[in-house]
């Protein structure tokens, strides 16, 4: 067994009584793979007391992040324990008639993972490399493995994890996993993907806003439409509902459906968690969740949105006047003032309105104590103008 650390890593002693337990010799010693002449040296070292005989690579490093943020260190941070590593142990040991050369590689390089292009590149190497030991009549198998249940190399919590449910993919238990490599090792190969997938749920989400032409390929039972169904299906869908809603009412509409996809993206139980004119990166938003809110919203609507998009419009409100811009078309001239003032307003429970002390201003613009409910309604009726001047005066006095 061996790693950087050797004997060092965490649960290294364990593993080695667990094994030694079930009969085996185990060495646990520490060497970089990814260092040629160390590599070299074990080799050597290790075949004097037992011929070598099989190959597992397991080793990997996630630093992850969307290509615009990856510079050459985060790169070389990834590929040197996948590709160094996988290529030394290849070049030092392809003399050897090996019964088994297993190298583990993950579901990013096969089919591609938002927000990890160094890992699915580092992998896709892997995969590439036992097509090309097989080419070569060497024994090789790579194994593209899902999101595996428990401790691994990379821990999941909150909204990434509840991204890859949503997205439908699902943990593995550990020991299914390993029983499928037992079954694979003889006689699979060169490649080989292994993951719990809900293919319904993960196609469309996953070619919102491009195609892919392996997935097209897949006969996914129950699913035969391309990316475009999930566009058709939703998309006309919310142009026809403003045409028919009052001009008024259209940013609310587009508001309440920016924030709904917010909460879904933050794994937020409700919209009415997301302020409204709150900035998106104030409101948790990085790299990866900015592209997925990006792509839940191209689906929604139909429209090709750009990757900047919450930085272009950054806070809820401010998107959702932009899509009414997009969207509006025919449908009227719309001051896009009125529409934001509206739409805060209508997003603001009343509590906090009375808690400011705004709400017996609003209410007494109705002229005459309306009660709360059909006061409340009358904000529709307000013009802008009328709307700031009773928040002004509020505000000064």
């Amino acid at each position: 067994l061996v790693s950087r650390r050797g004997p060092a890593a965490p649960g290294a002693a364990e593993l080695a009584a667990e094994l030694e337990a079930l009969g085996a010799t185990v060495s646990v010693v520490a060497c970089d793979v990814a260092d040629r002449d160390a590599l070299a040296n074990l080799l050597t070292t290790a075949g004097e007391r037992y011929p070598l005989t099989a190959v597992v690579h397991t080793a990997g490093v996630v630093a992850d992040g969307v290509l615009d943020s990856l510079t050459p260190d985060r790169i070389q941070e990834v590929m040197r324990p996948k590709v160094d590593a996988a290529r030394n142990l290849h070049e030092l040991t392809c003399h050897l008639e090996l019964d088994a050369f297993v190298l583990y590689s993950a579901m990013a390089g096969a089919v591609g993972s938002p927000g990890q292009g160094n890992y699915a590149a580092a992998n896709s190497y892997l995969d590439a490399l036992a097509e090309h030991r097989r080419a070569e009549g060497l024994t090789a198998l790579s194994v593209s493995w899902g999101w595996w249940e428990g401790e691994g190399m990379a821990q999941l919590e909150g909204v990434d994890e509840s991204r890859l449910r949503r997205n439908g993919v699902r943990p593995m238990a550990p020991e299914r996993a390993v029983a499928e490599l037992v079954r694979a090792v003889p006689g699979t190969g060169p490649t080989l993907l292994v993951s719990n997938v809900d293919w319904a749920g993960f196609v469309p989400a996953f070619t919102t806003t491009r195609p892919s032409p392996l997935l097209d390929m897949l006969a996914v039972a129950g699913w035969a439409a391309g990316p475009e169904r999930a566009v058709t299906e939703t998309g006309p869908a919310l142009p026809e509902h403003l045409a028919a809603a009052p001009a008024a009412e259209r940013t609310r509409i587009l508001l309440d459906l920016v924030r709904a996809h917010v909460a879904d993206v933050l794994g937020h139980d409700s919209r009415d968690t997301v302020e409204v004119t709150r900035g998106f990166l104030e409101l948790g938003f990085d790299s990866l969740t900015a592209v997925e809110l990006r792509n839940q919203l191209a689906a929604r609507t139909g429209l090709r949105l750009p990757p900047t998009l919450i930085f272009d419009h950054p806070s809820p409100v401010a998107l959702a006047d932009w899509l009414l811009t997009e969207l509006a078309g025919e449908q009227g001239e719309i001051d896009p003032r009125e529409a934001r003032v509206r739409a805060i307003l209508a997003a603001i429970p009343l509590e906090r309105l009375e808690e400011a002390g705004l709400l017996n201003d609003l209410l007494a613009l109705d002229g005459g104590g309306a009660a709360v409910p059909d006061g409340v309604e009358l904000i529709d009726e307000m013009d802008v103008t009328s709307l700031v001047r009773m928040a002004r005066e509020t505000l000064d006095s």
